[in-house]
């Protein structure tokens, strides 16, 4: 840090089961990833390529490279597991992640209707390859799943071997833990959060008043992921209560006032 603020929370340091960020790189250039990592890459854990941007964006290697190099790891979307699973192609998405060095994989079925007990095979398959995560709801807005069942799609999907769960928002935080406003579903959160881990769950956040959210109910070592790379320095502060909407939260004022 540049300087000092007594009374911040305390951020665990890296490599971090809890507090992690995940970006979203929806087409970052080579040379617009190196400047994200020089002014963000320490608040970030993991960085995820959109969807199945990495088949069309140039130079992939080479992006994946600068990602490493800075210690950052990076991963596939899900909708790329997806796109190779509908086309019956998954040994040749294991020989893909082999080829390119990939140490993470997400697994979901957003896009796709998926046997749960196929997903979970998935998930114990590549789990014996690289770190899964796994990706729980839907991006179609108009099927709503009911609490009970994220429960339980989340807890089979960390027993077979799923690393952490992701809460499916999509890229623009209006689906799956939120409402099509962007409001989150906050029954929702509470009731998953009765029987699942806080530090086991990525919650998808892209939107600041989510973010806010998260940070206000489980503290600045929330897991919070779809983070556009130019909000991720924003989240940053928000995380340690030094930006308006989370100011009063981490201070103890008594202790101050001495």
């Amino acid at each position: 840090m540049n300087y000092h603020l007594s009374d911040l929370p305390e951020r665990d340091a890296k490599p971090r089961e809890k507090g992690c960020t995940m970006a979203m790189d929806k087409g970052l250039s080579i040379r617009e990833v190196e400047d994200f990592i020089e002014v963000a890459g320490e608040y970030v854990d993991l960085v995820k390529l959109g969807w199945a941007t990495s088949y069309v964006v140039p130079n992939l290697k080479r992006k994946l490279e600068v990602y490493r190099a800075a210690g950052l790891p990076v991963y596939f979307g899900g909708t790329l597991f997806e796109a190779f699973i509908i086309r019956n192609q998954f040994d040749e998405y294991r020989r893909l992640l082999d080829d390119f060095g990939m140490n993470i994989a997400e697994v979901s079925d957003g896009s796709i209707e998926l046997n749960h007990d196929q997903k979970c095979e998935y998930i114990r398959q590549l789990a014996t390859q690289v770190t899964v995560l796994s990706e729980v709801g839907s991006k179609d807005d108009q099927k709503i799943i009911p609490p009970y069942k994220w429960i339980s799609l989340m807890q089979a999907e960390l027993d077979a071997g799923s690393w952490k769960v992701i809460g499916e928002a999509r890229e623009g935080g209006t689906v799956g833990l939120f409402r099509s406003t962007g409001e989150v579903r906050s029954g929702l959160v509470e009731e998953i959060l009765t029987k699942i881990p806080f530090e086991k769950i990525i919650w998808e956040a892209p939107q600041k008043e989510q973010q806010v959210w998260f940070i206000k109910l489980l503290g600045a070592n929330v897991n919070l992921g779809n983070i556009a790379p130019n909000e991720v320095i924003p989240l940053e502060t928000i995380r340690l209560g030094i930006r308006g909407d989370t100011f009063m939260d981490f201070l103890n004022l008594e202790k101050i006032k001495k």
